[in-house]
């Protein structure tokens, strides 16, 4: 019987679904994806990977330049709205606060600004150690 109480205690305490449950702790789930707002699969760096985390702010009116980045990179976005176009296709994505983006990687896009208060990002990227994520088109 002891047998079965602990590994029934194990059990529940391994649950996701419980983890959090008569607690002062809540957790939402924001976005579970396998793939960029292109469509494409998430790619990880194959060795010496290196997280570097950076807030962007982007005034009202501002545009970034066209870019694209060679590994992964992932936004949260904390306040603001943000478009952001595939400079390839045209098609246009617009962001706003709470939202998580997986961006494209290879492929060239921009990031603008068009409403009136400032944009603010969290923004992670997953390089190779060393490595920038950030390639301006010339």
């Amino acid at each position: 019987m002891k047998v079965i109480s602990i590994a029934t205690a194990l059990f529940a305490l391994a649950c996701p679904a419980n983890a959090f449950e008569n607690k002062a702790v809540a957790a939402t789930l924001i976005l579970r994806t396998d793939r960029t707002i292109a469509g494409q699969p998430i790619i990880v760096p194959r060795k010496d990977v290196e997280v570097i985390a950076s807030i962007y702010e982007i005034a009202p009116g501002a545009t970034l330049p066209i870019h694209q980045h060679r590994y992964q990179r992932y936004g949260y976005v904390l306040s603001g709205e943000i478009t952001v176009t595939n400079t390839e296709s045209g098609k246009e994505s617009i962001f706003t606060a709470g939202d998580f983006v997986v961006e494209s990687w290879g492929i060239w896009h921009k990031g603008a600004n068009n409403g009136t208060e400032p944009v603010k990002l969290l923004v992670i990227d997953q390089v190779e150690r060393g490595s920038e994520n950030v390639l301006p088109q010339k």
